[in-house]
């Protein structure tokens, strides 16, 4: 696949797709710049190179046209301090102002198009809508790796309009590091899959066993397994469907020699809040009415413990409900265990999501090998989905 270096893009106008879906907050401020800091690289590439930069996104999950607080002009000022020169802003994204704003660029100026889910035509993949958007650049690059699973206009329709399309820094690093973990991954490899469901992670876990040491298993998921297992899960998050499911995967384990480990202990709650009462106890034995929030103290030590002897470790969502501190603790040591594996000489890679959130949020970012931009992308390459936004850049 081609990247941006393979081009020059002195007085190119380059038509970038960017995921800047940030989190804003009730007065439109960004709390986590984690998606537009990976994304700087290959905006600085093109305009180092002499060329012009016009950005497209999306926010949000707008129902129908225009909602104030999905707009990406909340997006400029940040912009414009982060390369010290004024960002312009089209108010839509195809139309009039947006070809006169792109046809105007000059070398080294950015431009930002409104949010193309204001259109419904973006995620129908409509190709009239994508051939309006390529008129606006000379060149496509996808660096929107976190939204390639998807056959939006913007991430794969758009780029058949280009003879010149490539992917930019963001998207060659998250193939890059996925094939890592997927080919190349030094033993003893770990994965830690936490979140609420089985059938979310279901193809990945599949796949994993074939490759994997080890497979912890936390979070809502872990519940159905117990509850397959015969143990009482009080009112814990359970996939009653799925209880046949986690059997076999039992079963599978065993069968290819990996250890499967599943926490012995919860962090329970008598209701889904953050003043409810707690009490610890194992997981085969949880009281009618109250519900696992959290990973235990026994089962964070023993999962920290097989962590901290790796040289390969995939993390893919938390090991309760993080956000409320007192079922925090879980996610927090599975982060301290992952980052002592990493200054050992270990390979880390952080699958997006929940996952990166608990993680940038610790001050971690930094102190892991690699965090994914994109949760949901990631994990159908690692299923072994051909993502459209990348096969798009090589048809």
């Amino acid at each position: 696949m081609n990247t941006i270096d393979n081009i020059n893009f002195s007085n190119k106008k380059a038509l970038i797709r960017v995921d800047f879906n940030v989190p804003l907050n009730d007065k439109f401020e960004i709390t986590d710049d984690t998606r537009i800091r990976a994304a700087v690289p290959t905006i600085k590439k093109i305009l180092n190179d002499g060329g012009s930069v016009i950005l497209m996104s999306h926010l949000g999950r707008p129902k129908s046209g225009p909602e104030e607080k999905f707009s990406l002009k909340h997006l400029v000022d940040d912009l414009s301090s982060r390369f010290n020169t004024q960002v312009k802003f089209a108010n839509d994204c195809i139309g009039a102002e947006a070809k006169q704003l792109a046809g105007s660029l000059q070398a080294g100026e950015i431009l930002l198009l409104e949010n193309l889910r204001f259109y419904t035509e973006e995620t129908k993949g409509d190709e009239g809508f994508a051939k309006k958007l390529s008129e606006l650049g000379d060149v496509y690059v996808n660096d929107a790796f976190g939204t390639a699973h998807r056959a939006h206009a913007s991430t794969s329709i758009v780029a058949k309009f280009f003879t010149e399309k490539v992917c930019g820094y963001v998207m060659a690093a998250e193939i890059e590091n996925a094939q890592k973990v997927l080919d190349k991954a030094e033993k003893p490899y770990t994965a830690i899959m936490g979140g609420a469901k089985i059938s979310d992670k279901i193809l990945i876990i599949e796949r994993l066993l074939d490759k994997v040491d080890n497979l912890i298993i936390g979070g809502g998921m872990s519940y159905t397994f117990f509850k397959a297992m015969g143990g009482q899960i009080g009112s814990s998050l359970v996939e009653e469907e799925k209880l046949e499911l986690a059997k076999e995967l039992i079963t599978k384990a065993k069968e290819k020699g990996v250890n499967l480990e599943l926490p012995f202990d919860s962090v329970i709650a008598d209701k889904f809040a953050p003043d409810a009462n707690t009490q610890t106890v194992a997981n085969t034995r949880i009281p009618d009415g109250w519900m696992g929030l959290d990973i235990g103290p026994q089962a964070s030590e023993v999962f920290a413990n097989i962590i901290k002897k790796s040289k390969t470790v995939l993390w893919n969502g938390p090991m309760g409900v993080f956000e409320m501190e007192k079922f925090s603790n879980g996610t927090n040591n599975i982060a301290k265990a992952v980052v002592e594996a990493t200054e050992n000489g270990g390979f880390s890679l952080i699958g997006g999501g929940d996952s990166a959130s608990a993680v940038n949020n610790l001050g971690y970012g930094d102190k892991v090998s690699y965090v994914s931009t994109g949760g949901g992308a990631l994990l159908e390459y690692m299923e072994g989905k051909v993502l459209p936004g990348v096969a798009a850049l090589d048809a």
